[in-house]
C-alpha cells in the first residue's frame, strides 16, 4: 500500500530556491513536503560545485554552494519541512475536490492544494555507465542512489566513482556490507579531502578495497548480480558483487514534468510575472526551470520568485483569509515562528 500524505504544498526540487520557498511559505503558515531525485539537499548548487565560491548572493560576498545550502537549511529549520530524497515524481493528476494527487517512485502519494516546481534546469538524473546490459540489473542489483541502507546489508558492494557520493557511500556502507570495493580510474578523487583520508585509512586496515580501472561487464542472472568485470592496467579482474553503485555524475532532464500538460518553451516552463504560476492553476514554477520576458537565471531571482509565489499559494490554500503583509524585523508573530531571540 502506498503511503498517503496530505500537505499544503509539495515542492519538487531541494535546491537553494526550493529551500527558500519553504521559508517564505512557512512565514504564511503553509506546510511543505520537498521531493528531490538527489540523495541530499542543495540541488545543482551543492552537487556540482559544493566548494566553488558564489559571489552574487546578497549580503554574502563569497559563499560556497555547500555553505549556502547549510545556511538555508538552518533558516528553514523552524518550519520543520519534510524531505523525500532519492525520489522522483512519477504521476500527477487533479482530483475531484480540486487538489492534486502526486505519486512518486518511492510508493508515496501526496494530496496537496499547491505544487511548486523548483527543479533547476530539470530533474537531475544519474548517468548510466556504458556497461552492456546494465539495465537488466537496475532496480534489483544496480542502484544509482542509496534509498535504504538495509538493502545493502550482508552484500558484496562495488562502488564506482571518484566524487563525494562514491566516497560517502564507501564510508557509510562499510559497517553493514559484507565487503565494499571502490573502483575509480585513478587514485585521485574529487571528493572532500577528509572523506578521501578516511577511505584510505579503511583500505589500509583491509576494511575496504580500492581497485583502479573501469567496469566493462556484469555477470549474473534474473536481475541478480554476482560479479563485476573490471578492466585495469594488468588486464581483467572479476570482483564479487551482489550490489553495484555507479556514480557517474548527473544529467539534466525535464523528466516526467514534461508530461504534466504545462506550457513549455524550449524545455522551460512558462509562467506569469505576478505570481509565477504556470498554465495550470495551483502549479507554480520558480528558479531556473521557468521562463518569462526578462528572465535572469540567478539564485537571487529565484528567491524573489519564491516570495511572490508564496503569497499566491496562501490564497489557494486559505481562500477568503485576510493576508496581512508583515516584516520579520518588526513582527513579533513572525519572530515567534522563527523562534528568534
Amino acid at each position: 500500500m502506498s503511503e498517503l500524505i496530505e500537505t499544503d504544498v509539495v515542492i519538487v526540487g531541494a535546491g537553494p530556491v526550493g529551500l527558500f520557498a519553504v521559508f517564505e511559505l512557512g512565514l504564511l503558515d503553509l506546510r511543505a513536503h520537498v521531493i528531490d531525485i538527489l540523495d541530499r539537499p542543495g540541488g545543482q548548487c551543492a552537487e556540482l560545485y559544493p566548494e566553488k565560491p558564489i559571489y552574487d548572493i546578497p549580503g554574502l560576498p563569497e559563499v560556497t554552494g555547500q555553505d549556502l545550502t547549510s545556511n538555508l537549511l538552518k533558516q528553514i529549520a523552524p518550519f520543520e519541512p519534510q524531505f523525500h530524497f532519492s525520489t522522483m515524481v512519477t504521476a500527477l493528476e487533479k482530483v475531484e475536490d480540486g487538489r492534486f494527487r502526486v505519486e512518486t517512485d518511492a510508493d508515496e502519494v501526496f494530496i496537496t492544494k499547491v505544487i511548486v516546481i523548483a527543479a533547476g534546469g530539470g530533474s537531475f538524473q544519474p548517468k548510466r555507465p556504458p556497461v552492456p546490459e546494465i539495465e537488466l540489473y537496475e532496480g534489483t542489483s544496480v542502484h544509482y542512489a542509496v534509498r535504504k541502507i538495509e538493502a545493502f546489508r550482508g552484500h558484496d558492494v562495488v562502488i564506482v566513482g571518484g566524487g563525494d557520493s562514491a566516497l560517502d557511500w564507501t564510508l557509510n556502507l562499510e559497517p553493514v556490507a559484507k565487503s565494499v570495493t571502490l573502483v575509480h580510474r585513478r587514485p585521485e578523487f574529487r571528493a572532500a579531502p577528509d572523506s578521501v583520508k578516511k577511505m584510505w585509512a579503511l583500505e589500509k586496515d583491509g576494511r575496504v578495497k580500492f581497485r583502479m580501472g573501469q567496469v566493462t561487464g556484469l555477470e549474473g542472472a534474473d536481475g541478480q548480480l554476482t560479479k563485476v568485470i573490471l578492466k585495469g592496467a594488468e588486464g581483467e579482474e572479476l570482483l564479487e558483487a551482489g550490489r553495484l553503485l555507479p556514480f557517474f555524475g548527473l544529467t539534466m532532464k525535464l523528466g516526467p514534468i514534461a508530461d504534466w500538460g504545462l506550457n513549455l518553451d524550449q524545455n522551460l516552463i512558462a509562467v506569469d510575472t505576478e505570481k509565477f504560476e504556470t498554465s495550470e492553476p495551483g502549479i507554480f514554477a520558480i528558479g531556473d526551470i521557468n521562463t518569462y520576458p526578462g528572465k535572469l537565471k540567478l539564485i537571487l531571482s529565484g528567491f524573489h520568485e519564491a516570495a511572490l509565489m508564496s503569497q499566491a499559494a496562501k490564497r489557494i490554500v486559505s481562500p477568503g483569509e485576510r493576508i496581512i503583509f508583515q516584516y520579520t524585523t518588526s513582527s513579533t508573530s513572525l519572530q515567534k515562528k522563527l523562534k528568534a531571540a
